[in-house]
């Protein structure tokens, strides 16, 4: 039997949504083995002189641990 485990994981960028969800993933696989999927919650961006600054992805990111 295996055993998922949820993090919840904050991740910002410049570029893009798609760009804040890889770093926040890379950072996820460093951290926690076996990543297996992510599930955004939310999604936002900062606004500065009318236009977008940055991207900002809030997901839950679902990894399994190897049985001992």
């Amino acid at each position: 039997m295996s055993v998922a485990k949820v993090i919840e994981v904050s991740s910002t960028s410049p570029k893009s949504f798609e760009d804040a969800i890889n770093n926040g993933l890379q950072q996820a696989c460093k951290d926690a083995n076996s990543v297996r999927g992510a599930w955004i919650k939310e999604q936002k961006v900062t606004v500065e002189g009318g236009r977008v600054s940055a991207y900002r992805v809030n997901m839950q990111v679902t990894f399994v641990e190897p049985q001992a």
